[in-house]
Protein backbone atom coordinates (compact mmCIF):
# COMPACT_ATOMS: atom_id res chain seq x y z
CA UNK A 1 0.00 0.00 0.00
CA UNK A 2 1.20 3.51 -0.69
CA UNK A 3 0.98 6.37 1.54
CA UNK A 4 1.37 10.37 0.96
CA UNK A 5 2.28 11.86 3.79
CA UNK A 6 1.14 15.01 3.92
CA UNK A 7 0.07 17.77 6.72
CA UNK A 8 -2.18 16.40 9.53
CA UNK A 9 -5.04 18.32 11.23
CA UNK A 10 -3.95 20.38 14.15
CA UNK A 11 -5.51 20.34 17.09
CA UNK A 12 -8.21 23.65 17.53
CA UNK A 13 -9.92 24.88 20.65
CA UNK A 14 -9.03 21.98 22.80
CA UNK A 15 -8.65 22.44 25.95
CA UNK A 16 -6.92 18.99 26.64
CA UNK A 17 -3.48 17.97 25.21
CA UNK A 18 -4.18 14.89 22.90
CA UNK A 19 -4.92 15.65 19.64
CA UNK A 20 -6.28 12.03 19.27
CA UNK A 21 -5.80 7.94 19.81
CA UNK A 22 -4.75 5.32 17.40
CA UNK A 23 -5.48 1.79 18.02
CA UNK A 24 -3.21 -0.15 15.97
CA UNK A 25 -3.94 -2.92 13.24
CA UNK A 26 -2.27 -6.39 13.62
CA UNK A 27 -0.19 -7.40 10.68
CA UNK A 28 0.55 -11.05 10.54
CA UNK A 29 4.23 -11.63 9.36
CA UNK A 30 3.96 -15.32 9.72
CA UNK A 31 6.60 -16.48 12.49
CA UNK A 32 4.33 -13.56 14.26
CA UNK A 33 1.65 -10.78 14.83
CA UNK A 34 2.97 -6.69 14.74
CA UNK A 35 0.44 -4.12 15.96
CA UNK A 36 0.97 -1.28 13.05
CA UNK A 37 0.58 2.10 14.84
CA UNK A 38 2.01 4.67 12.03
CA UNK A 39 1.37 4.68 9.17
CA UNK A 40 -2.62 4.93 9.90
CA UNK A 41 -4.86 6.50 8.32
CA UNK A 42 -5.66 8.70 11.17
CA UNK A 43 -2.07 9.67 11.40
CA UNK A 44 0.80 9.24 9.51
CA UNK A 45 3.80 10.62 10.98
CA UNK A 46 4.99 11.98 14.59
CA UNK A 47 7.92 13.99 14.15
CA UNK A 48 10.05 11.73 11.63
CA UNK A 49 8.37 8.84 13.06
CA UNK A 50 7.03 7.08 9.94
CA UNK A 51 7.03 3.40 10.99
CA UNK A 52 6.33 2.08 14.05
CA UNK A 53 5.23 -1.13 14.92
CA UNK A 54 5.01 -3.21 18.34
CA UNK A 55 6.16 -6.58 17.68
CA UNK A 56 5.26 -9.81 19.94
CA UNK A 57 5.39 -10.52 22.80
CA UNK A 58 5.89 -14.10 20.82
CA UNK A 59 7.06 -17.06 21.84
CA UNK A 60 9.25 -19.26 19.63
CA UNK A 61 9.80 -23.45 19.85
CA UNK A 62 13.17 -24.77 19.65
CA UNK A 63 14.03 -24.51 15.99
CA UNK A 64 12.33 -21.43 14.87
CA UNK A 65 12.25 -17.96 14.93
CA UNK A 66 12.03 -14.58 13.15
CA UNK A 67 13.44 -15.15 9.95
CA UNK A 68 12.98 -11.91 7.63
CA UNK A 69 15.08 -12.60 4.16
CA UNK A 70 17.26 -9.38 2.51
CA UNK A 71 15.24 -6.95 1.60
CA UNK A 72 15.91 -3.14 0.78
CA UNK A 73 15.36 0.46 1.85
CA UNK A 74 16.06 3.85 0.87
CA UNK A 75 15.41 7.41 2.78
CA UNK A 76 15.09 6.10 6.67
CA UNK A 77 17.02 5.32 9.75
CA UNK A 78 15.84 2.40 11.41
CA UNK A 79 15.70 1.19 14.98
CA UNK A 80 14.75 -2.22 16.53
CA UNK A 81 14.25 -2.06 19.90
CA UNK A 82 13.85 -4.97 22.29
CA UNK A 83 12.43 -5.57 25.42
CA UNK A 84 13.11 -9.07 25.09
CA UNK A 85 14.95 -11.82 23.29
CA UNK A 86 17.47 -11.56 20.17
CA UNK A 87 17.34 -10.50 16.40
CA UNK A 88 20.61 -11.50 14.17
CA UNK A 89 21.24 -8.26 11.96
CA UNK A 90 23.11 -8.33 8.48
CA UNK A 91 23.41 -6.06 6.03
CA UNK A 92 25.18 -5.09 2.36
CA UNK A 93 27.51 -3.14 4.29
CA UNK A 94 29.27 -6.00 5.70
CA UNK A 95 27.73 -5.50 9.27
CA UNK A 96 26.84 -8.64 11.32
CA UNK A 97 25.69 -7.15 14.59
CA UNK A 98 23.25 -9.16 17.07
CA UNK A 99 20.12 -6.67 18.41
CA UNK A 100 19.29 -7.49 21.96
CA UNK A 101 17.17 -5.71 24.92
CA UNK A 102 17.46 -2.67 25.56
CA UNK A 103 20.90 -1.96 22.37
CA UNK A 104 20.19 0.27 19.42
CA UNK A 105 21.42 -0.90 15.90
CA UNK A 106 21.14 2.40 13.97
CA UNK A 107 20.88 1.52 10.52
CA UNK A 108 20.78 4.75 7.80
CA UNK A 109 19.44 3.35 4.55
CA UNK A 110 20.09 6.93 2.57
CA UNK A 111 20.91 6.36 -1.05
CA UNK A 112 19.97 2.78 -0.70
CA UNK A 113 21.09 -0.67 1.83
CA UNK A 114 20.29 -4.44 2.33
CA UNK A 115 19.26 -6.52 5.28
CA UNK A 116 18.27 -9.00 6.84
CA UNK A 117 16.65 -9.67 10.47
CA UNK A 118 17.16 -13.89 11.58
CA UNK A 119 16.83 -15.46 14.66
CA UNK A 120 20.03 -14.91 16.84
CA UNK A 121 22.05 -17.33 19.65
CA UNK A 122 18.62 -18.81 21.21
CA UNK A 123 17.55 -20.27 17.93
CA UNK A 124 17.97 -24.04 19.39
CA UNK A 125 15.97 -22.95 22.56
CA UNK A 126 12.80 -22.11 24.05
CA UNK A 127 13.04 -18.44 23.34
CA UNK A 128 10.57 -14.58 23.29
CA UNK A 129 10.78 -11.96 21.20
CA UNK A 130 9.10 -8.60 22.33
CA UNK A 131 9.91 -4.95 21.12
CA UNK A 132 9.27 -2.21 18.71
CA UNK A 133 10.56 -1.60 15.10
CA UNK A 134 10.14 1.79 14.02
CA UNK A 135 11.82 3.81 10.99
CA UNK A 136 12.72 8.01 10.85
CA UNK A 137 12.29 9.61 7.88
CA UNK A 138 16.11 11.32 7.22
CA UNK A 139 15.50 15.17 5.96
CA UNK A 140 15.36 15.96 2.80
CA UNK A 141 19.06 16.71 2.62
CA UNK A 142 20.29 13.65 3.84
CA UNK A 143 17.87 11.17 1.78
CA UNK A 144 20.88 10.32 -0.48
CA UNK A 145 23.23 10.37 1.93
CA UNK A 146 25.86 7.11 2.25
CA UNK A 147 24.17 3.95 3.66
CA UNK A 148 25.51 3.54 7.36
CA UNK A 149 25.18 1.47 10.97
CA UNK A 150 26.21 1.94 14.32
CA UNK A 151 25.70 -0.16 17.26
CA UNK A 152 25.41 1.24 20.82
CA UNK A 153 25.31 -1.04 23.48
CA UNK A 154 22.81 -1.03 26.15
CA UNK A 155 24.77 0.51 28.82
CA UNK A 156 25.56 3.55 26.57
CA UNK A 157 22.04 4.94 26.65
CA UNK A 158 21.28 7.11 29.71
CA UNK A 159 19.26 5.94 32.29
CA UNK A 160 17.20 8.23 34.88
CA UNK A 161 15.03 7.71 37.88
CA UNK A 162 12.68 10.75 37.96
CA UNK A 163 10.53 10.41 40.61
CA UNK A 164 10.48 6.65 40.98
CA UNK A 165 10.11 6.55 37.01
CA UNK A 166 12.90 4.66 35.06
CA UNK A 167 13.27 6.83 31.82
CA UNK A 168 15.99 5.52 29.07
CA UNK A 169 16.72 8.38 26.50
CA UNK A 170 17.37 6.40 23.52
CA UNK A 171 17.68 9.23 20.77
CA UNK A 172 17.09 12.46 21.23
CA UNK A 173 17.81 14.79 24.48
CA UNK A 174 15.37 14.65 27.39
CA UNK A 175 15.58 16.00 31.37
CA UNK A 176 19.19 17.57 30.94
CA UNK A 177 20.41 13.99 29.51
CA UNK A 178 21.29 13.21 25.74
CA UNK A 179 21.66 9.94 24.25
CA UNK A 180 24.83 9.07 21.86
CA UNK A 181 22.85 7.62 19.24
CA UNK A 182 22.80 9.86 15.97
CA UNK A 183 20.02 11.67 15.15
CA UNK A 184 20.14 13.15 11.84
CA UNK A 185 16.81 15.48 12.84
CA UNK A 186 14.77 16.94 15.69
CA UNK A 187 14.25 13.70 17.34
CA UNK A 188 13.09 12.15 20.98
CA UNK A 189 12.54 8.73 21.57
CA UNK A 190 12.33 7.41 25.03
CA UNK A 191 12.03 4.05 26.90
CA UNK A 192 9.63 4.80 30.51
CA UNK A 193 9.03 2.59 33.44
CA UNK A 194 6.27 3.86 35.17
CA UNK A 195 5.03 1.94 38.87
CA UNK A 196 1.75 2.33 39.67
CA UNK A 197 0.77 5.80 41.40
CA UNK A 198 3.63 7.26 39.83
CA UNK A 199 3.72 10.75 37.35
CA UNK A 200 6.01 12.13 34.47
CA UNK A 201 5.93 14.58 32.45
CA UNK A 202 7.11 14.52 29.07
CA UNK A 203 9.16 16.79 27.56
CA UNK A 204 8.19 20.07 26.03
CA UNK A 205 10.61 20.83 23.60
CA UNK A 206 9.61 19.04 20.56
CA UNK A 207 6.93 20.31 17.80
CA UNK A 208 5.44 17.38 17.57
CA UNK A 209 5.13 13.72 20.49
CA UNK A 210 2.88 10.61 20.97
CA UNK A 211 3.06 8.59 24.03
CA UNK A 212 3.21 4.45 23.07
CA UNK A 213 1.39 2.29 25.80
CA UNK A 214 3.35 -0.90 25.71
CA UNK A 215 1.15 -2.72 28.83
CA UNK A 216 -0.48 -0.83 31.84
CA UNK A 217 -2.63 1.89 32.25
CA UNK A 218 -1.99 5.54 31.92
CA UNK A 219 -4.31 9.02 32.37
CA UNK A 220 -3.84 11.77 30.48
CA UNK A 221 -5.90 14.46 31.22
CA UNK A 222 -8.02 11.90 33.10
CA UNK A 223 -8.29 9.68 30.06
CA UNK A 224 -7.49 6.15 30.35
CA UNK A 225 -5.06 4.82 27.51
CA UNK A 226 -4.35 1.20 27.51
CA UNK A 227 -1.65 -1.28 26.67
CA UNK A 228 -2.10 -0.76 22.46
CA UNK A 229 -2.69 2.40 22.42
CA UNK A 230 -1.12 6.04 20.93
CA UNK A 231 -1.91 9.21 22.20
CA UNK A 232 -0.90 12.03 20.10
CA UNK A 233 -0.47 15.06 21.54
CA UNK A 234 -1.41 18.28 20.84
CA UNK A 235 1.60 21.24 19.79
CA UNK A 236 2.79 23.10 22.26
CA UNK A 237 0.61 21.71 24.94
CA UNK A 238 2.07 19.97 28.10
CA UNK A 239 1.75 16.54 28.78
CA UNK A 240 1.72 14.12 31.85
CA UNK A 241 0.90 10.53 32.33
CA UNK A 242 -0.74 9.04 35.51
CA UNK A 243 0.47 5.37 35.85
CA UNK A 244 -2.72 3.65 37.50
CA UNK A 245 -1.38 0.27 36.91
CA UNK A 246 2.85 -0.45 36.31
CA UNK A 247 2.84 0.81 32.89
CA UNK A 248 5.53 0.66 30.17
CA UNK A 249 5.48 3.68 27.58
CA UNK A 250 7.33 4.60 24.72
CA UNK A 251 7.56 8.20 23.93
CA UNK A 252 8.29 9.31 20.30
CA UNK A 253 8.31 12.76 18.79
CA UNK A 254 10.67 15.76 16.96
CA UNK A 255 10.12 18.02 14.44
CA UNK A 256 8.24 17.32 10.94
CA UNK A 257 10.32 16.91 7.90
CA UNK A 258 8.40 17.25 5.25
CA UNK A 259 5.98 15.17 2.99
CA UNK A 260 6.91 11.75 2.22
CA UNK A 261 6.12 8.92 0.04
CA UNK A 262 5.91 5.39 1.69
CA UNK A 263 5.54 2.44 -0.52
CA UNK A 264 7.13 -1.00 0.92
CA UNK A 265 10.29 -0.55 2.28
CA UNK A 266 10.48 2.75 0.37
CA UNK A 267 10.35 6.42 2.06
CA UNK A 268 11.20 9.42 -0.28
CA UNK A 269 9.74 12.91 -0.52
CA UNK A 270 10.14 11.74 -4.48
CA UNK A 271 7.23 9.27 -5.58
CA UNK A 272 9.46 8.88 -8.83
CA UNK A 273 12.54 8.37 -6.35
CA UNK A 274 10.36 5.45 -4.61
CA UNK A 275 9.94 3.81 -8.89
CA UNK A 276 13.33 4.22 -9.38
CA UNK A 277 13.86 1.73 -6.01
CA UNK A 278 11.43 -0.93 -7.23
CA UNK A 279 12.68 -0.71 -10.36
CA UNK A 280 16.31 -1.01 -8.73
CA UNK A 281 15.45 -3.81 -6.45
CA UNK A 282 13.43 -6.22 -8.84
CA UNK A 283 16.82 -6.10 -11.13
CA UNK A 284 18.90 -6.79 -8.74
CA UNK A 285 20.60 -3.41 -8.81
CA UNK A 286 21.22 -2.83 -5.18
CA UNK A 287 24.39 -4.39 -3.47
CA UNK A 288 24.45 -7.91 -1.83
CA UNK A 289 24.37 -9.14 1.84
CA UNK A 290 28.10 -10.87 2.22
CA UNK A 291 27.07 -14.67 2.41
CA UNK A 292 23.10 -14.41 1.81
CA UNK A 293 21.90 -16.13 -1.12
CA UNK A 294 18.16 -15.64 -0.49
CA UNK A 295 15.81 -12.08 -1.15
CA UNK A 296 12.34 -11.06 -0.65
CA UNK A 297 10.66 -10.00 -4.34
CA UNK A 298 9.24 -6.75 -4.48
CA UNK A 299 5.42 -6.69 -4.38
CA UNK A 300 3.40 -7.10 -7.19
Amino acid sequence: MSYHTAAQPRCTGTAGSIELMIEPKEKDLGEFTVRRVLPSSERRMVGPFIFFDHMGPAEFPPGEGVQVRPHPHIGIATVTYLFEGEIMHRDSLGFIQPIRAGAVNLMTAGRGIVHSERAGDDLNITSRLHGIQSWMALPTDLEECEPAFVHYPAGELPELDIAGVTVRVIIGKAYDHSSPVTSHSSTLYLECLLPKGSELALPESYPEMAAYVVSGDVRIDQHAYSGGVMAVACPEKPVRLAAHKDSHVMVIGGAPVGDRHIWWNFVSSSKDRIETAGADWKNRQFDDIPGETEFIPLPD
